[in-house]
C-alpha cells in the first residue's frame, strides 16, 4: 500500500470474536493480570510478549510503534515519552565510555545538549562534520572507536538537508550505526531507512501528531536485533510512552500526508515572499532556488517541508521585535501543529551554544524560525508584511 493508505489503517486488532474497532482503544491501565505464574515470567523476558507493565508494553502504545515502523518500512519501533527521551534512549543504550559519535553540526539544539554532556561526563569523543560530503564521514568513522553516526533529515533552523544516501553508506561500509532524525520530514517526504539508516527518530509531539497537543518520541530500527538491544535501555530509563498521548498520535496520523501537503505548499509561498521584501537578509528553505541543500533536498525529499527561517537587517534585536509583532503566527516553541509559530533561535531552542557555535551551525543573530501551518497563505503572508513594515 501507498503511504496515503498505510496513514488512515494505522495497525490495530480485532476483538475476541473478530470485529475490527475503526479507532485504536485506549488502554489506560498500568497493570495486566495473569492466571499462571510462568506465563507472567515468559511475559517478562521481552518487548514483543504478552502485555504486564506499561512500561515494558501497552496495547495502545504497541497499535503506536507498528503503525510508524509500517510507516518508515522499518522491522519495529520503540515509543518514548518524548522525542529527547527517544534521543537520549537510543545514544545511552548503543554508546560506552570512551566511544566516538560522528555529529552533523547543524542539529537540534537538544540533541547538541546531549551530545555535549556524554562528552562531559563520560569521554564520549563527538567529532562535528557539516553534512555535504561523505569523505568527512569517512575520514571521522575510521577511527576504531567510533561507533554512530547522527543526522537530521533537515536541519533545525537553517533547513540544511545532508547528502543522506552517501553518507550513510559511508557509514555502513565502515560498520558504524546511523541514527536520522526525521521529525521535520515525516515520513510523507523521507524513509530514511530507505536510504540506508539503521534508526530514525521522531518526536511525534511534531507533524505526526500534528495538533500541539502531545509530547511524544519514536524510535524506528531497519533491523529488530537491534531494537532489542534498545529496548532494555527504554525500560530502565522510564522514558516509555504514555497510552494516552499514543492515542492522541494515532489519532493525528491519518491526516499526516494531507496536513504535510499543505505545510509545504504555504512555507514554499511565504519563503518566495520573504526573499523578495526589502528588512529580510537572506531565507533559508530547501525548496528555493538558490539554497546549498536545493539539488540534495529534490533528490532525498518530496517536499521542502513546513520550517523556514529568514534572517533580518538588524540582528538579534529585529529578531526579537518581529516576534512579538505578528498576530496570526504565535510566539512558542516547538513545531508541526496545525498553526502557525515563531521563535527566535538564538535566545531559545539553541540557547546551549555560544557565539561560535551559533556561526558554525549557521544560525545568526536575528534569524527568525517559523513553522508554517495551515492557515490561508495569504492571512499568513499579511500578518508577516505588517510585523516586517513595523521595523
Amino acid at each position: 500500500m501507498q503511504l496515503n493508505t498505510r496513514a488512515v489503517h494505522v495497525f490495530n486488532e480485532p476483538f475476541q470474536g473478530g470485529s475490527w474497532p475503526l479507532s485504536v482503544p485506549l488502554v489506560q491501565s498500568s497493570a495486566f493480570a495473569f492466571d499462571s505464574a510462568a506465563e507472567l515470567a515468559e511475559a517478562m523476558a521481552g518487548p514483543d510478549g504478552q502485555y504486564v507493565y506499561s512500561r515494558r508494553g501497552n496495547p495502545t502504545v504497541r497499535a503506536l510503534e507498528q503503525t510508524l515502523a509500517g510507516l518508515e518500512q522499518g522491522a519495529g519501533a520503540i515509543a518514548f515519552a518524548s522525542g529527547m527521551g527517544a534521543i537520549s534512549g537510543v545514544l545511552l543504550a548503543l554508546l560506552r565510555p570512551g566511544d566516538r559519535v560522528v555529529a552533523q553540526r547543524c542539529l537540534y539544539g537538544g540533541t547538541h545538549a546531549v551530545l555535549s554532556d556524554l562528552a562531559e561526563r563520560y569521554g564520549i569523543e563527538v567529532v562535528r562534520i557539516s553534512g555535504d560530503d561523505p569523505a568527512e564521514v569517512e575520514a571521522a568513522a575510521v577511527h576504531p572507536a567510533t561507533r554512530l553516526l547522527v543526522l537530521e533529515t533537515i536541519a533545525n533552523p537553517t533547513g540544511q538537508v545532508p547528502d543522506l544516501p552517501g553518507l550513510l553508506a559511508a557509514a555502513r561500509a565502515l560498520g558504524v550505526t546511523s541514527v536520522v532524525d526525521n521529525s521535520l520530514a515525516s515520513p510523507v517526504l523521507c524513509r530514511p531507512l530507505e536510504h540506508g539508516a539503521d534508526i530514525v527518530v521522531h518526536s511525534t509531539t511534531k507533524y505526526l501528531s500534528g495538533h500541539s497537543d502531545v509530547l511524544g518520541g519514536a524510535a524506528v530500527f531497519a533491523d529488530d536485533e537491534l531494537r532489542r538491544r534498545v529496548w532494555p535501555r527504554t525500560v530502565e530509563l522510564g522514558a516509555c510512552a504514555d497510552p494516552f498521548a499514543a492515542w492522541l498520535t494515532l489519532r493525528g496520523i491519518p491526516t499526516l500526508p494531507l496536513r504535510m501537503r499543505e505545510h509545504c505548499a504555504n512555507a514554499a509561498v511565504l519563503a518566495e515572499r520573504l526573499g523578495g521584501h526589502a528588512a529580510v537578509t537572506a531565507v533559508h528553505y530547501p525548496w528555493l532556488a538558490g539554497h546549498p541543500s536545493g539539488a540534495v533536498a529534490r533528490k532525498v525529499l518530496s517536499g521542502g517541508g513546513g520550517l523556514l527561517s529568514f534572517e533580518l537587517a538588524g540582528g538579534r534585536e529585529a529578531g526579537r521585535d518581529l516576534i512579538e509583532r505578528v498576530r496570526v503566527a504565535r510566539l512558542a516553541l516547538s513545531l508541526g501543529g496545525v498553526e502557525t509559530l515563531v521563535t527566535h533561535p538564538a535566545s531559545t531552542s539553541h540557547r546551549e551554544l555560544d557565539g561560535p557555535a551559533l556561526a558554525a551551525a549557521g544560525i545568526a543573530a536575528g534569524l527568525v524560525r517559523m513553522s508554517v501551518g495551515i492557515e490561508d497563505a495569504d492571512d499568513l503572508w499579511s500578518d508577516l508584511e505588517q510585523a516586517l513594515a513595523r521595523r
